[in-house]
């Protein structure tokens, strides 16, 4: 691989390998209010938010880190008082009790609206309206949960960005394949790409956190109890589903922990990391093998992220279980045409699992997708996969990924839709 081409991936997993603190729907909420907070210069009176049905879908459920409350009006009243927008996706890390007890009462005040935007084709849209006596400021997040394409002041605009350019994903870097991303994986100068583990320092530290206390359904911390030793045994497969899941309720609860995401998504970070993690150490794998593994996990994540787009109604741990996956089969031994096999048999397996919002049950999902990840690397080693002949799995690996994104973006709108008007009619 050509040096250039080389950086441009190092690039593109820069950007999509990021810190977050808290789901990262309604953090992308309240960076979007605290921009256009910023920009109108003072403290709004009223806010008005528009968003797409994923986002909302993805917001509704969901704990707001440092508030204990759940939802988006306290995501959208933060975002106006203490949100910085150069913090990102950890845009509410300033939050305190304070703070808290000031967005109530900014909520009971009645100045904030949230309403679906109904007229746009965009998965990933926030729009926010910000006023303050005659003035009125507007930013608008689309694309990508930090990717702002329009801001205005008043009548004034000061950023208008084209919508075939909202996407985050780097338009430079190099068509991908399975094979590009696995010999990026595997030669890369170490130095070059030592910088991946921090997603095992920071995600592994949020399981740990989540071990301590109760959060959500405190799935982890459940399958770490009695569970582990009469159920699962003390293995590196019950570790695998503990950490996990674990990071993952820590996560969805909303911790003032900060995970390390992955396409916009940290569930898909917590999965695309742990399982690649616990498995390295507890076979006693190099660092350099732990970093190539990581690498692997989070390219191949990020490839069929850009066919799949960053929300849809297929739930991201299928995709980033994958990714985990792949980096196990890797630390196992196995080649590249077994790591092939490993996509293969994750994609026949949990294709269709559908994403109904963000919330602490998301445990259990990222539960089932990384112990299919390690079935799938297990067949996978001995040389056992879904052949073509099978369901939508094609000969071509590559094919086989288009195939479940298909599914994902095409044939899983209505499934979309339906599942939506069952949340918001409850």
């Amino acid at each position: 691989m050509k040096p250039s081409d080389r950086n441009k991936i190092i690039d593109l997993i820069k950007r999509e390998v990021i810190p977050a603190i808290g789901c990262t729907e309604p953090i992308a909420v309240s960076l979007c209010v605290a921009k256009a907070a910023e920009v109108l210069g003072a403290k709004p009176e009223h806010i008005d938010v528009y968003l797409s049905a994923n986002v909302l879908k993805n917001a509704m459920g969901v704990g707001i880190p440092g508030t204990g409350m759940i939802g988006l009006p306290i995501a959208v009243a933060l975002g106006a008082l203490i949100g910085k927008s150069e913090y990102k996706l950890e845009v509410l890390k300033d939050v305190t009790s304070d703070k808290v007890c000031a967005g109530k009462t900014y909520i009971n005040e009645k100045r904030i609206q949230i309403s679906l935007k109904d007229d746009i084709c965009e998965k990933l849209y926030i729009e926010v309206i910000c006023k303050s006596g005659a003035d009125k400021a507007t930013a608008i997040i689309a694309g990508g949960h930090t990717n702002f394409i329009f801001l205005s002041k008043n009548d004034e605009e000061l950023l208008n960005v084209a919508h075939d350019k909202t996407e985050e994903c780097c338009s430079e870097a190099p068509e991908l394949s399975l094979k590009q991303v696995f010999e990026f994986a595997t030669t890369s100068p170490l130095d070059e790409i030592s910088f991946i583990l921090e997603t095992a320092r920071l995600n592994k530290a949020a399981a740990e956190k989540s071990f301590e206390n109760e959060y959500g359904h405190s799935l982890g911390k459940t399958l770490r109890g009695k569970y582990e030793k009469q159920v699962m045994g003390d293995s590196v497969f019950s570790h695998i589903l503990s950490y996990t899941s674990g990071a993952c309720d820590a996560r969805m609860a909303g911790a003032m922990i900060p995970v390390m995401s992955n396409s916009g998504s940290g569930n898909q970070g917590i999965s695309a990391t742990l399982p690649v993690v616990i498995f390295a150490e507890e076979n006693n794998k190099t660092e350099e093998e732990l970093i190539r593994a990581l690498i692997l996990s989070h390219l191949t994540v990020i490839y069929i992220k850009e066919s799949l787009g960053r929300l849809s109604a297929l739930c991201g741990c299928v995709v980033a279980a994958t990714g985990s996956s792949c980096g196990i089969t890797w630390l196992m031994g196995g080649t590249y045409d077994q790591v092939s096999f490993a996509v293969k048999n994750m994609i026949a397996n949990l294709t269709g699992m559908i994403c109904d919002g963000a919330k602490p049950s998301c445990a259990l999902k990222v539960s089932t997708g990384v112990s299919t990840a390690v079935l799938s690397a297990i067949m996978a080693m001995e040389n056992r996969f879904v052949t073509s002949v099978e369901g939508i799995i094609d000969e071509d690996v590559d094919q086989s990924i288009r195939n479940l994104t298909k599914i994902g973006t095409q044939g899983m709108n209505e499934t979309d839709r339906l599942v939506l008007e069952i949340m918001t009619s409850k």
